[in-house]
């Protein structure tokens, strides 16, 4: 509007000069003309010259006419410019506007202002992970490239490039800053002369399923390409391996036959604290070791006095797949440190990466994840229950409705959703029998053809529990919409 009042004020402002140019030819000739008469008059009659008076004023009626036609002429051009411009600027807002009603009608102001209102309330703006995560990556690719320096002519397992999973490498960790873990899979392999070979665990002690890790000791003085550096673990006796050989992987990480993730965290632990000062970062940071039995978990202070945690986590990859063993339980019993437990936890980042790269600019998925995992905090709801349900409906719903300006109804349908699934004491396992799945994401045979596991299943052994849950879940609700 304020735009449309302003051109036509430049109208009225070069209507009003026309006009005005116009009255000025018709008046001013005239006036000049009578005016230089009666000096040219004077003139003669002061010098007694015979001279036409009507001849000099016909030169100067001319020269006068010529300097107002050139005049209006310039006006004219600005004129017509202006009328290009302004055609030009009409057009390029109706194709602006045509191209905003495709994309959606006008953002409902109230909308946007609920979406500023929850952004603020529930600080939705995540913090810098992509960032920090490329720090600990590069950290940690250094910290690796020193352990296969030092390990290269022993047999302790050879430690591939970490991979980051969890919700701050995914982008939408629910924590603030500083409490941020940024959590990384160390991939195991087998070190020369020897293999791992996955077995079920059949102790059953936890509703995750569970593996052991079987060591054998290999031949390498056959294939293709034999290994000549090393002594053959089968075919070289014991005196002779004893007298020339380092110790066998079997001796030294595994209890029994099977490869114990307890002894792996404590070796790695020792390894880091000995080779910190070696890393170019240790420059620039401090590293502290914290306590922990499974993984390895570090404190990074950098020289400013900020701080963040990283925890790695030792896995062993299933096949070819996207599934790996990870030696870090997630619930609160602990299995025996021979027990490996399944881990759905690099698939699940994979997945939040073709998302990222498939959805429009400014997609609100990872937003939703962080809202509701903040108001779900405190609940019996598990975050991992939410995130089954995210990821469930960005496979339902067009990537194209999750734009920033759906935030709300999004919000909504995972609320609605959930609340579902805590009706009917069922929601399925994004990983087993999903049909849905996306062709990028590799998962074992047996997989596909599984029966899907009920996240919810203990709401079924349990009616009181699910009673809870709703009540739980009915109240936040209640806190999120009228909360304020």
């Amino acid at each position: 509007m304020l735009c449309w009042m302003r051109v036509i004020m430049i109208i009225l402002l070069l209507l009003w000069l026309v006009q005005w140019i116009l009255h000025y030819i018709n008046v001013y000739p005239d006036e000049v003309l009578n005016q230089q008469r009666a000096q040219v008059l004077q003139e003669l009659a002061h010098r007694t010259l015979e001279l036409s008076v009507g001849t000099g004023g016909a030169v100067l009626l001319t020269a006068l006419q010529q300097w107002l036609f050139w005049a209006i002429a310039g006006v004219l051009v600005l004129l017509l410019a202006l009328c290009w411009w302004l055609k030009k600027r009409i057009c390029e807002v109706d194709s602006s506007r045509d191209s905003e009603s495709e994309e959606s009608e006008e953002e409902n102001p109230a909308e946007m202002n609920m979406i500023w209102i929850f952004s603020k309330r529930f600080q939705l703006s995540v913090p810098k992970l992509a960032s920090r995560r490329r720090v600990v990556q590069e950290l940690l690719s250094d910290l690796l490239q020193v352990s296969h320096s030092l390990f290269s002519d022993s047999f302790f397992p050879v430690l591939e490039p970490v991979i980051g999973v969890g919700s701050a490498c995914e982008g939408w960790s629910p924590h603030k800053e500083e409490d941020v873990i940024y959590c990384m899979f160390v991939p195991l392999k087998p070190p020369p002369g020897h293999a791992f070979h996955l077995e079920p665990d059949t102790t059953g002690q936890t509703p995750q399923a569970t593996m052991r890790i079987r060591v054998e000791q290999v031949c390498t003085c056959t294939g293709k390409q034999p290994d000549q550096s090393i002594l053959c673990f089968l075919h070289h006796s014991a005196e002779e391996l004893k007298r020339n050989q380092i110790t066998s992987l079997l001796h030294t990480l595994c209890t029994g036959p099977y490869l114990d993730g307890e002894k792996i965290a404590l070796w790695f632990q020792t390894f880091v604290i000995s080779a910190w000062s070696v890393v170019p970062q240790s420059r620039h940071y401090s590293m502290k070791v914290l306590p922990s039995c499974r993984s390895c978990k570090m404190r990074l202070v950098k020289d400013s006095g900020r701080s963040f945690f990283v925890e790695m986590v030792f896995s062993v990859q299933q096949g070819d797949s996207d599934i790996f063993l990870s030696s870090q339980p997630t619930g609160a019993q602990f299995p025996p440190s021979t027990t490996w437990l399944e881990s759905y936890a690099v698939a699940e980042a994979k997945f939040f990466r073709q998302v990222a790269m498939q959805a429009p600019p400014r997609s609100c998925h990872l937003k939703c994840l962080r809202l509701c995992a903040r108001l779900l905090e405190g609940s019996g709801i598990s975050v991992y229950a939410l995130k089954t349900t995210v990821m469930h409906l960005l496979t339902l719903i067009p990537l194209s409705e999750w734009q920033h300006k759906y935030l709300l109804m999004r919000v909504d349908d995972i609320m609605h959703y959930l609340r579902c699934c805590l009706e009917e004491k069922r929601l399925k396992h994004f990983f087993f029998g999903n049909e849905d799945m996306p062709e990028e994401i590799s998962l074992p045979p047996d997989f596909q053809e599984a029966q899907p596991l009920n996240l919810f299943q203990h709401l079924v052994q349990d009616p009181s529990a699910q009673t809870k849950a709703l009540k739980e879940f009915d109240d936040l609700q209640y806190h999120l919409y009228f909360g304020f």
